[in-house]
């Protein structure tokens, strides 16, 4: 690593931090000027041996516990962060986590960080829609990144593409049609992305880091409508009968809030 500076990446075997990885490890503009160091919870699992195989340099970090963060990501240049929700469906828990991160990285002088974030729909629904955890506690983090004077600049991340298939789209009761229910209508517009595709984003942060510091970076590859996803899978599989039953379905609020509540 002599000579190279480090990336710190998050979630690095999960979908948006193992993308920043390939990325920096195979794109030819990054791979000679930039080394990458993973975190993972544990560095004996395969996913992180892995990594370790393929020249990354894997270690340990607790991101409850400020005092590890800072010994992980101590003498790198810049630090991808990425926290999930999901994983614990507790938002002022991942708010006390990325804040870590931010304190973490303003204690180790981290040059860059580059927070994984998101819209406070809250705020900007004007509190009709208050309860979209998941978006708003990035967003607050965001803010406190913000106000912590540190250098950083921002990914928002849009629809992933790999939600869609047998996920948010996929045969529907009661005659097995492929349907896309979603409480918005069909002409609502999806912000597609990839998420293996994040490490472009990011290469275009450091690369041009002067540019967009302080700023956000909106992470979609194309902008369609739900119907215009439906005609895609159709197209895509012609001549199935899957293609021809395929259908955009909008569902009423309470039946999603419904299936929501029934999922966790």
């Amino acid at each position: 690593m002599s000579g190279k500076k480090i990336i710190t990446v998050f979630g690095a075997t999960g979908n948006q931090g193992g993308g920043v990885v390939d990325t920096f490890l195979n794109d030819p503009k990054l791979k000679n000027d930039w080394a990458v160091r993973g975190i993972t919870r544990d560095v004996n699992k395969e996913s992180s041996k892995k990594l370790a195989a393929q020249g990354v340099e894997v270690v340990t970090a607790d991101i409850n516990d400020k005092a590890s963060i800072v010994k992980a990501i101590s003498g790198s240049y810049a630090v991808f962060a990425v926290t999930n929700y999901w994983e614990h469906l507790d938002m002022e828990l991942e708010i006390r986590q990325g804040k870590n991160i931010a304190d973490a990285a303003k204690e180790a002088d981290i040059k860059l960080l580059i927070w994984s974030s998101l819209y406070n729909i809250k705020k900007l629904s004007n509190g009709v829609l208050s309860e979209v955890y998941h978006f708003d506690s990035k967003a607050l983090v965001e803010d406190y990144i913000r106000e912590l004077g540190i250098p950083a600049t921002f990914f928002m991340p849009g629809f992933y593409m790999t939600n869609l298939p047998g996920g948010m789209f996929r045969p529907s009761p009661p005659d097995n049609a492929w349907t896309l229910g979603l409480p918005i209508p069909a002409s609502s517009i999806f912000p597609l992305y990839y998420p293996g595709d994040t490490g472009k984003y990011i290469k275009a942060a450091v690369l041009h880091e002067s540019k967009v510091l302080g700023k956000r970076i909106l992470g979609a590859t194309e902008y369609l409508t739900g119907q215009e996803i439906v005609e895609g899978f159709r197209r895509a599989f012609a001549g199935t009968e899957a293609a021809a039953s395929a259908r955009y379905y909008e569902v009423p609020a309470e039946q999603f809030r419904g299936f929501l509540a029934s999922t966790g």
